[in-house]
């Protein structure tokens, strides 16, 4: 009879007003998918496909935790970005049923070791390193979208001590919540419980130790 060398951990989000908890599978994050973003990290302006880096379930901060600023690293930024979460799964969803597969949404950031992933890319190397690394991933409580719909467009905001670092507006995605959906899952075979960060706005910059910071979509 088989059983655990160990127990098992499970990575979970709240769900806004319920009991129930919502288990990680994955979670996929989109890189460059707002235009000011792109501009201010140097790249060029063009329609490319998605282009996806991974972060771990238990890289995730629920409950407004604190987050421990990381070792290796002297450079950490904030990234701001709408997070959905997925009910079901499958391989080459088509656009026009993604939302079907949607659970909710959550307001999510992506933080990056920023000095590693500028080596990493000066050296041809991954970024596993600059985004994937402990506590990198806190997360708000899910909205499910029986409750709120499907956003297409709103402000997408993040202050530092009250000051106001990021913003922009769910419009000016280059690539859709359906579409981003639609084209990973031709990528892998997507599961309910993946989370989807979906891409910053501009004005990603330093955190300090003791900063406050607090993300916001309308």
């Amino acid at each position: 009879m088989s059983s655990f060398l160990f127990e098992p951990t499970l990575s979970v989000v709240p769900i806004v007003d319920s009991k129930t908890l919502f288990p990680i599978h994955r979670i996929y994050c989109v890189a460059r998918n707002y235009e000011k973003h792109i501009q201010e990290m140097g790249y060029e302006l063009n329609r490319e496909p998605p282009f996806f880096f991974n972060k771990h379930p238990d890289s995730v901060l629920t409950h407004n935790a604190d987050f421990p600023y990381p070792c290796g690293s002297n450079n950490v930024h904030h990234e701001i970005e709408m997070v959905v979460a997925l009910k079901s799964g499958g391989q080459n969803i088509e656009p026009h049923d993604a939302l079907s597969h949607l659970f909710g949404y959550a307001v999510g950031l992506d933080m990056t070791r920023r000095d590693l992933q500028n080596y990493a890319k000066e050296h041809q190397q991954a970024w596993a390193a600059a985004k994937a690394f402990d506590h990198a991933t806190p997360i708000s409580h899910l909205m499910p979208a029986d409750t709120i719909g499907h956003p297409s467009q709103g402000a997408i905001t993040l202050t530092v001590n009250g000051q106001l670092r990021q913003q922009g507006d769910l419009s000016e995605m280059i690539w859709s919540v359906p579409e981003i959906i639609a084209y990973l899952s031709n990528l892998f075979e997507l599961k309910q419980g993946d989370l989807i960060f979906t891409g910053t706005p501009s004005g990603v910059g330093a955190v300090k130790h003791n900063d406050i910071l607090i993300g916001q979509i309308d």
